[in-house]
């Protein structure tokens, strides 16, 4: 018999957050918006102009309960559950599904799915870890459960002598807005769908999602990763902490995206470790 899991949404004013934009560590999400970082850099000498800063203090997005009587897919644990995508969205006129579990861990945001632009996820705040930059800007924000998560996570690696990294969490909709509108003027309508994710698509906006890498991959974000100590420890024990490899290999024709091994995603050590034990991806969890 299936039973549903309250989901447990942490809510609270966010502070806006200011800070000047570094040209260096930006990614996206895909190996192609990492190369497309040439295009950003017009951005950020942009920015530097002046201090941005993100509207967090106004979110006024509410905790969406789940709805009764929804159908859920039941895992090997009679208790773990994952909510259908056919019932978490509705396709609006561009054609894409406008998600309507924005709050929930399990979100399913990608090529197809999407936030709201006006969506902006609560209690975001930096992560106690390492970043390869000292600027306090909009990227090193995530959520707070999966900032926990990522704290517990970078302890556990160090202490098997692994030395994680920070790259790029949180990113807004005005964000990639702004990555996406100057990629089209820069390449063209065409490449620029192929390097970068259309506003609202991103999962990045979700704050469940950060980058990482370490000092034995450059600090970059290159399927090289997944194959240094670290992105191999990564790739063994987020699960255990709650994360996911969000585009793993052999899997693009499902996500959309190629092998991303930097890319991970916060939804929870239960369902995490199913994820990680069954061999499959968000979307193939959710279907």
């Amino acid at each position: 018999m299936n039973k549903t899991i309250k989901m447990f949404l942490i809510s609270a004013t966010v502070g806006v957050i200011g800070g000047q934009a570094a040209t260096h560590f930006w990614s996206g999400d895909s190996k192609a918006d990492h190369q497309a970082v040439a295009a950003e850099k017009d951005i950020a000498h942009a920015e530097s102009q002046g201090e941005i800063q993100t509207n967090m203090s106004h979110n006024k997005n509410k905790h969406e309960e789940p709805k009764q009587g929804t159908k859920q897919q039941e895992s090997n644990n009679a208790n773990l559950v994952f909510p259908k995508q056919s019932e978490t969205g509705k396709k609006g006129s561009d054609g894409l599904i406008l998600v309507n579990d924005q709050n929930s861990p399990l979100v399913v945001v990608n090529k197809e799915r999407k936030l709201s632009s006006s969506y902006v996820p609560k209690n975001l705040r930096i992560p106690n870890v390492k970043f390869p930059f000292e600027e306090k800007v909009e990227k090193k924000y995530i959520q707070d459960v999966a900032a926990t998560a990522l704290e517990e996570m970078f302890k556990a690696a160090e202490k098997d002598g692994m030395h994680l990294f920070g790259v790029s969490g949180y990113r807004s909709y005005e964000r990639q807005t702004q990555i996406y509108k100057n990629n089209v003027k820069t390449m063209g309508q065409k490449e620029a769908d192929a390097v970068s994710a259309v506003p609202g698509t991103s999962e990045h906006q979700t704050g469940l999602s950060i980058d990482i890498s370490s000092q034995s991959a450059n600090f970059e974000l290159e399927q090289k990763f997944g194959a240094t100590p670290e992105g191999k420890w990564v790739a063994e024990h987020a699960h255990e902490h709650g994360f996911i490899i969000r585009y793993p290999e052999g899997k693009t024709d499902i996500t959309g995206y190629t092998y991303e091994p930097w890319h991970i995603r916060y939804v929870g050590k239960e369902h995490a470790t199913y994820i990680y034990e069954n061999g499959l991806t968000l979307e193939e969890a959710t279907r």
